[in-house]
Formats: structure tokens, sequence, C-alpha cells
């Protein structure tokens, strides 16, 4: 029962999840909080109206300074941050947008990941500072045209020639990939021992190309790009040497969809937000819309998905924390909280009626991002199917 020392009932933090987190962690939530509120919400409406982020470059050197790239990683100008932290740094940034979480998501948990974890020593030291710092973009080729869910089916090759590697193939749907120094691609290596090898390419070599993607009706304040490698000449250390086969992608991808999982409810947060602020200020009959059942029923069942998805992100994080989380735990939050995020963000449109189709408010916009967001890095069919043979131990996938 509540007694005198009990804090009065917050409605944005109705559980009380504050009290979970350390005062460094709330240190880096702060601190990713007022850098979006200063540099992304100010403009975020007007970059996904017009289709573009046309200060990618600069806003990667700034998350750079204040450590939010590679945040996990050690060595090398990174952060040493816990899963936790770099989890609630995704959080505050998705609540501005999904794409400038995206940049941040693939900058550090699948580009410089990868070479992190399989690189070679050579290849760290030549990266990893710069990217760390946010002067040099990174991006990561797995998904292919014809290929998303199904990688191990790429087509993208690399064939020996002497000492030096010759890669080809096209590669889709790659954020950050038209203004990206260095692409980690991942290909077939049929003539060669290992199957699939990962590839460190400086974007600026020879044959390599990268059209960014237009006409999107997701995501629009990001870079999304095709790779084209038309027999693409690599030296031999170009490879990361440390990993064989699909291994080496998924654990990367597994990496960043525990970004997601905290990510997403930034979007639905600041929907929720929204949503609250507006029923406490429309007036209709007479009175708030706020003061109406069905107003509070749908703020209630909001509140409670909301916050149930931040304790499950936050209980992910302690286990990837203490070395103990499962690739199908992480699929377990991803599946969840996207969906339940995404409904959020409906709910919270129709509570704004027309206004919610507005870009005065972020709803629509966090609504058609996270359609982006429920596809990439496995579909919710993909998710479910991993927790499928996990549940029953029959694998689904191969006929």
């Amino acid at each position: 029962m509540p007694g005198a020392a009990t804090p009065p009932f917050d409605p944005y933090d109705p559980l009380g999840l504050d009290d979970l987190l350390t005062p460094e962690d709330r240190a880096v939530r702060d601190t990713l909080r007022k850098w979006a509120a200063d540099r992304v919400l100010p403009h975020v409406a007007d970059w996904y109206e017009r289709g573009e982020l046309p200060v990618i470059r600069e806003l990667a050197r700034e998350l750079g300074a204040i450590g939010a790239l590679g945040m996990t990683l050690t060595g090398y100008g990174c952060a040493g941050a816990s899963a936790v932290q770099y989890g609630l740094a995704c959080l505050e940034l998705e609540a501005a947008d999904s794409g400038i979480r995206s940049l941040v998501s693939v900058q550090g948990s699948l580009a410089m990941y990868a070479v992190h974890r399989y690189g070679s020593e050579e290849q760290k030291q030549r990266w990893l500072p710069s990217m760390a710092a946010g002067e040099v973009i990174g991006c990561f080729g797995l998904t292919e045209p014809d290929h998303g869910s199904d990688p191990a089916a790429m087509t993208t090759h690399a064939r020996r020639d002497g000492s030096d590697w010759v890669l080809s193939g096209r590669k889709m749907w790659i954020t950050n990939g038209s203004v990206a120094g260095v692409a980690v691609v991942w290909a077939q290596t049929t003539d060669a021992p290992g199957g699939i090898r990962g590839f460190v390419v400086p974007t600026d070599t020879p044959g390599f190309s990268a059209p960014e993607i237009h006409h999107k009706w997701s995501l629009r304040a990001s870079v999304t790009s095709e790779l084209v490698m038309d027999d693409v000449r690599l030296p031999a250390d170009a490879v990361l040497p440390e990993v064989t086969g699909l291994r080496g992608p998924l654990s990367c991808l597994s990496h960043a969809r525990y970004g997601i999982v905290w990510g997403a409810m930034g979007a639905a947060r600041s929907s929720f937000e929204a949503a609250l602020s507006y029923a406490t200020t429309r007036e209709q009959f007479g009175r708030p819309i706020g003061g109406f059942q069905l107003t509070q029923a749908k703020l209630a069942d909001m509140a409670v998905e909301l916050h149930k998805g931040i304790l499950l992100a936050h209980h992910l994080g302690q286990r990837m924390d203490a070395g103990r989380l499962r690739p199908e735990r992480v699929s377990f939050g991803k599946l969840n909280n996207v969906r339940e995020a995404i409904e959020i963000c409906r709910t919270a449109r129709t509570i704004l009626g027309a206004n919610g189709i507005s870009l005065e408010y972020p709803v629509m916009r966090h609504a058609t991002n996270l359609e982006s967001v429920l596809t990439y890095e496995g579909t919710v069919e993909m998710h479910q199917l991993v927790l499928g043979k996990a549940l029953t131990g029959l694998d689904a996938f191969r006929g």
C-alpha cells in the first residue's frame, strides 16, 4: 500500500522504471535526449517531408563526439558502454526518428561490430577510431534484391585472382550506403574454403558504387542505397579473417536487433506522449477528450504495452551485459516490441484524429517508419519461426 514516502504517480513512468537505472545510465540517456532535442527534433519533420538527411555527416561527427558510435565496443576510441546504456541511447534516438537510430545502429552494431569482432588488428586500427569519431561512416551489405530473409542464398561472390579477391554482386536496402567511406560486404567464396566471407571494402575502390534509393514512404530521414560491386579488386587482407559462414553476419544482426528492441519503444513513447498531451488539451462536447472512457481505455492500453516493452528491453540488456543473451531472446524482443510499437502509434493516431496525419505531430512519421523497422533485420514471420523452432525443436525454415 502507498505510504508517506511513496512518490506520486508519474504518467510518463507509471512503473517507476527509472529506479532500475544507475546514475551512469541516466547520464547517458539524458545526454542523448538533449542532443536529439537540440539537433534532430527541430528539423526532422522537414527532412522527412523532403525525403533526405542533408546533414548526415555533421550528425555522425556529433554522435561520435558524445560516444554514441560503437558504444558497447572497447578500445579504438569506442566508449565501452554497457548494453543497457546502448539500449537507452537507441530509445532516445528513435524517439526523435527511426532514421537517426538506424544511422547509429548500422554504424556501430553492424559495420563497426563486424570489424571489432572478426577483423584483423590492422583492420581495427585502420577503421575503428575514425568510425567511432564519426569521421568515416560505414555500411553493412548483406541483403540482396532477391535474397532478404534467406541470406545463405546470396549471389554476391568473391573469387581469388592471385593473392587478390575480385568481388561482384549487388546489395539492396543498405542504410548509409551512398555516404559510407567503408562497406562491410558479405559474399560467397565458392572457389575457396569457408563459404560466406566478409570483406572490408573502401567505397572509393574502382568498380564499387552506391546509388541512393528514392521514393520511400518510410525512413525518409535516412540514407538508403543499393551497393553495386562490378569486379571490385581487393587485396588479400580485405577479408575479415576471424569468421566464415553465416555465423558472422547473423551475430552482427543479433547485436543490431537488440538495439531495435529499445528503439521501437522510443517511437512508441513519443507517440504515446503526443497522444496523452493532446487528450488533456483537446476539447470536444465541452470537455477534454481525455475525460471520455474510450480515450482513457486507449491511453491505458498504450501505457501498459509501452512500459512492458521497456521492461523487456531492460531485461534483455541486463542479460547481454551478463553474457547470457541468446539470439532467440533477441527475436522475442524484436517481435514483441516492434509489433506493439506500431499498434501504439496507430492508436495514438486515432486519439489525435485528423491531426494525427500531420507532420506537426510525430505520430504518423513514427508509424510509417516502424513499417520498415518491422521488416528489416528479420521480418515478423522470421522471428516467429525462430521462436517456433526454439519452442518445439522443429525447424520450419526448410522443407
